[in-house]
């Protein structure tokens, strides 16, 4: 296990992480994982495809490659043979399915995953291991591909497409799609389908908000098409401008949902590491800085915080996901590698983004 003198210096912080305060949330990840590789939010509650990446995302930032390798294979053993997994499983308990919907986004975060260690680790061997997984999730997500561009949203149990596309799992897709190619060419086995799934889904982002549910209430909406890399320059920070004093509470970090007085740890997170692929880094740090107060004892962080009323850390969970979006997040600000080359978008297939139809 990571000791506070094995912490990289990417996960040092002012104000948000010492070494050892990154050893204790490393180590609070590490002490939910299942020995048969499994991360669920926290023991007791259920595992998720897309949370379970993300944690083990942050166990590749601290070192913990073995235990972010059995992460992975836990997800090449659970396959479903139509290249999906379910949407929850109790305590990450493969037998014990509790949502049975098929997620596109939920399935397609493991392209981000695998190609996030690959660059950790240069482990060719778990990229060979694990391109059939990467392979069918991709070929699952773009069966609910919408003549728009657009992703729909899952299947439910029974196969029937439920095709009304979510604005966040599409950014979140065409993030994952990128990483995709990149895994694609790395093993010198180009998908150009891909790119044009991919080059389809970022106009409609970019371009057709109505070809999206309305959930400009959530905050994840607000900047996912920027941080899955749909929008980027000008018109990226034009979308974070727009709507920066609606879903930003200084001092205590972003809002979930408008306009609920609630700020949560994972938006804040992930608004962070928006701005820093923007290159604003101080108003990321910043970001990171003001959620300090979700920080619970033994260094993992409370999921929320209702700040007006009845004030109160809500719901009362210690979720790993969200310790693992404040240690991705730390690391693309402190340099490390994988994490910069994932979410800064280098080493990722550019010119995918043509604006020539309709």
């Amino acid at each position: 296990m990571t000791s506070p003198e094995q912490i990289a210096e990417h996960l040092l912080l002012p104000g948000v992480l010492t070494a050892e305060q990154a050893a204790e949330t490393v180590a609070g990840i590490l002490a939910v994982q299942r020995e048969d590789g499994a991360i669920p939010w926290f023991r007791g509650h259920h595992l998720d495809p897309w949370d379970h990446t993300e944690a083990a995302m942050a166990l590749d930032t601290a070192g913990e490659h073995a235990a972010a390798a059995r992460a992975y294979e836990w997800l090449a053993r659970h396959q479903n043979a139509d290249g999906s997994w379910y949407a929850a499983y109790h305590d990450g308990d493969h037998t014990d399915v509790t949502d049975r919907g098929r997620e596109t986004n939920f399935v397609a975060y493991v392209a981000v995953g695998v190609w996030h260690h690959h660059l950790a680790t240069g482990d060719d061997a778990f990229l060979d291991r694990m391109w059939p997984v990467v392979y069918a999730a991709v070929e699952f997500v773009l069966g609910l591909q919408q003549a728009g561009g657009q992703i729909g949203w899952k299947r439910e149990e029974d196969g029937t497409p439920v095709n009304d596309a979510l604005l966040t799992g599409s950014s979140s897709v065409h993030h994952a799609l990128r990483c995709a190619l990149a895994i694609a060419e790395a093993r010198e086995e180009p998908q150009p389908d891909w790119e044009l799934a991919a080059g389809a889904l970022g106009h409609a982002i970019r371009n057709h908000s109505e070809r999206f549910l309305d959930k400009s209430r959530y905050s994840m909406d607000w900047y996912y098409p920027v941080l899955g890399g749909a929008l980027t320059g000008a018109a990226a920070q034009a979308r974070i401008d727009a709507h920066w004093d609606e879903f930003v509470v200084p001092g205590l970090g972003v809002r979930c949902v408008l306009p609920n007085p609630w700020v949560t740890g994972g938006e804040s997170c992930e608004l962070a590491l928006t701005l820093w692929a923007m290159g604003e880094s101080d108003r990321a740090l910043e970001i990171l800085q003001s959620i300090q107060h979700l920080r619970a004892e033994g260094g993992m962080y409370w999921t929320g915080y209702v700040f007006e009323g009845d004030k109160a850390v809500w719901p009362e969970e210690l979720t790993t996901w969200t310790a693992g979006s404040l240690l991705l997040a730390v690391a693309a600000l402190g340099g490390d590698e994988a994490t910069v080359a994932v979410f800064g978008g280098e080493r990722l297939p550019k010119g995918l983004e043509p604006d020539c139809c309709g």
